[in-house]
């Protein structure tokens, strides 16, 4: 049996020419891109353990328990009547890689015009053109290196093989409905449905601990520190000088000679940001925090994706063993014929995937399978506020779901479309008849099942948006506004959500921050 990898031991130094706060996806390219890249010192803190080699991180089809385990944050979005007072879990990684640790190991990028978008908001040079390269830097693609996909990179990728039979049928009963079959959902457009792309290698997860960190642990440059939390950010006129942490239950402060960099996610990245003094200036004065930089973005803009989990479906034979990740395909279309990209979503789920709410709601037992549907070009905005300014103090996290007219009617065409697609050829040696929901909705009813199983893609982001205007956190650049010797590198400076998974575009985003450090020095 494989034993945990231990981290090198190394005597923490009072000071580092980078010091690198989280470990996710944002963070691990950040620290390996300065350390290939530069002569620097690189410290990166970690509040989790280092995970490394542990079999329930490793496997593929263990991904579900990992929330709500001592890997994760144990966070939740708050309840409104939207979600009829439901509480939603909100999965964040606890360990060395971050939520690519605990996630479903999707690589996706979403499309194009999702990149544009960001330059047309004010996000100069993060074009799909800007950023293509980035993504393709990161990548170690099965199929090798195209014009639109890398090769030898850190993250291995590779196509979910084999697929289960239940998410093979997905793809035969979607082109039934007219929807495309593609090669690859991260080609020249993601509309059609698809085997989908894995962070997997040999049958294990690849998170970015593993590619991008494993390889240079012993790097005389690098110091890891797991089981540290960073509870304050230290300044001298204006410049960040140091992260103050927790080592060992004892709080230290060590400098940085260049630059922090934040990469704790989009809910403790603007946490770290208020408890340091940059936020909207209300909300500091308010926690009895003195303003060192008047950001009132800090912890607005909030946007995850919201996901109907799930549609429930009597099963006509055994499954039998988990395939992968428990999913193996999607698909994405439109709710309109009129958008100009895709913005629904769906996947299969080997198994009962419902919220609870649904489990409470109808007899789900016996063999299932399940397919989970959302939005992808959700409009909905919401918020993060601290309750107390304190390490560890209470949040409010809200994402607003369904506040918008818009994304609670596209969802409702997600959910009539999938209830199409289990009546199509291709599911009729799997579909035995509907559970949950119930089949002949009226649009009330849909709405019902949406509000009772609306749930999380975990796609939390836009905390700490980029951009030109006056709520934006961020230059161009990363750098945070008003201070200096600050960058962040991770979900919350994302403008506008992109319609995709986000471990891809926090990798590439990662791996921009590190160039554009590099390229400073």
């Amino acid at each position: 049996m494989a034993h945990p990898t231990i981290l090198p031991v190394r005597t923490l130094a009072p000071a580092y020419d980078y010091i690198v706060v989280g470990s996710g996806s944002g963070g691990c390219a950040v620290a390996r891109r300065l350390v290939e890249g530069s002569d620097a010192t690189v410290l990166l803190i970690e509040a989790g353990p280092a995970g490394l080699d542990v079999a329930a991180l490793d496997d593929p089809a263990a991904w579900v328990p990992l929330g709500r385990s001592a890997y994760d944050w144990g966070y939740d979005y708050a309840p409104t009547e939207r979600v009829n007072g439901r509480t939603i879990g909100i999965p964040r990684g606890k360990v060395l890689g971050g939520s690519s640790s605990i996630n479903a190991m999707m690589w996706y990028r979403g499309h194009p015009m999702d990149y544009d978008a960001w330059e047309e908001a004010g996000c100069e040079g993060w074009s799909f053109a800007d950023v293509l390269p980035f993504f393709k830097r990161a990548e170690d693609w099965e199929d090798g290196e195209t014009a639109l996909r890398g090769a030898g990179g850190p993250l291995r990728i590779e196509r979910g093989a084999p697929v289960h039979p239940v998410a093979d049928a997905m793809l035969g009963g979607a082109a039934e409905l007219g929807i495309p079959v593609i090669d690859d959902p991260n080609g020249p457009d993601n509309e059609g449905a698809a085997i989908a792309n894995f962070n997997i290698s040999g049958g294990k997860r690849c998170s970015s601990a593993t590619g991008y960190l494993r390889p240079i642990l012993a790097h005389p440059r690098l110091t890891v520190l797991t089981g540290s939390l960073a509870v304050c950010l230290g300044f001298e006129h204006r410049h960040c000088v140091s992260v103050k942490h927790l080592v060992e239950g004892r709080l230290c402060e060590t400098r940085a000679t260049t630059q922090v960099v934040l990469a704790l996610g989009a809910i403790d990245t603007p946490r770290l940001l208020m408890q340091s003094g940059i936020g909207d200036p209300a909300e500091l004065y308010w926690l009895g925090v003195d303003v060192l930089a008047a950001l009132p973005g800090v912890g607005r803009n909030l946007q995850d994706h919201p996901l109907v989990q799930s549609c429930v479906f009597r099963a006509r034979q055994p499954l039998g063993p988990v395939v992968g990740n428990g999913g193996g395909t999607m698909i994405n279309w439109k709710s309109s014929a009129a958008l100009p990209q895709a913005d629904l979503h769906a996947f299969p789920i080997q198994g009962n995937g419902a919220e609870a709410r649904i489990r409470e709601l109808h007899d789900l037992s016996g063999e299932v399978f399940s397919i989970g549907c959302g939005l992808m070009r959700s409009k909905s905005i919401g918020h993060l506020r601290l309750l107390g300014a304190e390490p560890g103090a209470r949040m409010e996290i809200q994402p607003n779901y369904l506040a918008e007219q818009a994304d609670l009617d596209a969802l409702i065409i997600s959910v009539e479309t999938v209830l199409d697609l289990v009546q199509t050829r291709a599911y009729a040696d799997w579909f035995g008849g509907h559970l949950a929901p119930a089949p002949r909705l009226s649009r009330r009813e849909i709405v019902a099942y949406i509000r009772n199983a609306c749930s999380t893609f975990f796609h939390v982001c836009g905390t700490c948006a980029m951009g030109a205007g006056e709520m934006a956190v961020t230059d161009a650049r990363l750098r945070v506004r008003g201070v200096e010797g600050l960058t962040i590198a991770d979900a919350s400076v994302i403008p506008i959500i992109p319609t995709c998974n986000t471990h891809a575009p926090v990798t590439m985003i990662g791996e921009r921050a590190a160039d554009f450090l590099l390229r400073a020095a």
